[in-house]
């Protein structure tokens, strides 16, 4: 503790923001800390439900370090100033998991056959335009290929509308998939007051793959002296695309494919997130391609789909019967 005033000590970088936020907005120090506190920030907050959950578990977090007598802080406290911490976060006063997915609805994650009824609706727009010889090909080719690129990297709005042609490398691990084996994120969710954070998805879906090189070898050339700089995505001006333009592009052929209004670009890094889960694949491989700090940032991104749920439970009563009939039993009743 210093005189200057609560010095807060979390167990992690993410937590520790957390805290210092509610002790800012309390004004005192930890052993002042009281429920009714904790509730008016929550609702000053306007946050989601996820991200009270979040807050609030930190909080905790840091208070059940505080009061556990094995460090001695309750003790110190009690002797510097004769007042000790104590829990504010209980059971009744918290944010729990209340539904399988706690994300917004415009952020939920798309159904494989939505995914697909969306860039079927966007190949067919791109043919149509060619074939009837009016302008905007190049644009319909640019933005199919952009959803793709959302969708296969796991990647957010802006992540995407920033990257340059340099930031696709070779991967080691992958050098069948040729220089766009790894995507260099550099426009990454900054933490507040700190800079872009950056990470390296490493490419995991083949046809992204092809599709994307399909673009930058055949059709970003054709943009002529812009095509020399640095953008991935280039404008009609053979500027940097805008993020407005992927939304407006986005809600046409969302519309057309008959999905939900509510939908957003977001929702394919969401759906990005629940494939791979869905698929097998370790949600630690998941959570560092997207760029989380932390599982349960992306666990509300999951929501596993009913085809799934379903293969999984033939797959595990298959695997039980099939035990019972190796030791010729019967399971349990």
């Amino acid at each position: 503790m210093s005189a200057r005033g609560p010095e807060v000590v979390a167990v992690d970088h993410t937590g520790a923001g957390t805290v210092r936020r509610f002790a800012e907005y309390v004004g005192g120090w930890p052993w002042q800390w009281r429920a009714e506190q904790l509730d008016a920030w929550v609702a000053q907050g306007n946050w989601a439900h996820s991200t009270v959950r979040g807050y609030q578990g930190s909080v905790a977090q840091f208070l059940d370090y505080l009061c556990d007598p094995h460090y001695g802080w309750a003790e110190a406290c009690m002797e510097r100033v004769g007042e000790v911490p104590s829990q504010i976060c209980h059971e009744w006063n918290t944010a729990t998991h209340a539904v399988e997915n706690e994300s917004r609805p415009g952020r939920r994650p798309l159904t494989r056959v939505e995914v697909q009824a969306l860039f079927d609706v966007a190949d067919e727009a791109v043919v149509g335009i060619s074939r009837s010889g009016r302008k905007g090909w190049l644009a319909a080719f640019r933005d199919a290929t952009l959803f793709k690129v959302i969708y296969g990297w796991g990647l957010r709005r802006r992540e995407a509308a920033m990257l340059d042609v340099a930031d696709f490398m070779v991967n080691p691990a992958a050098p069948e998939l040729g220089g766009l084996g790894v995507c260099q994120v550099r426009y990454g969710k900054a933490m507040r007051g700190s800079p872009p954070r950056r990470r390296s998805v490493a490419s995991v879906m083949p046809w992204a793959v092809e599709a994307l090189a399909q673009y930058v070898d055949e059709v970003r050339p054709r943009y002529g002296a812009p095509a020399l700089g640095p953008a991935l995505w280039l404008s009609e001006r053979g500027e940097r695309i805008s993020a407005r333009r992927i939304d407006e592009r986005f809600a046409t052929w969302r519309k057309t494919a008959g999905l939900a209004a509510e939908l957003s670009v977001h929702c394919l890094r969401h759906s990005y997130v629940s494939h791979l889960i869905e698929d097998g694949v370790d949600p630690l491989f998941v959570q560092h391609q997207v760029g989380h700090s932390w599982a349960s940032t992306t666990a509300v991104y999951t929501s596993v789909g009913s085809d799934h749920k379903n293969r999984m439970l033939r797959a595990a009563l298959t695997k039980a019967f099939g035990a019972d009939e190796a030791r010729g039993e019967e399971g349990p009743r």
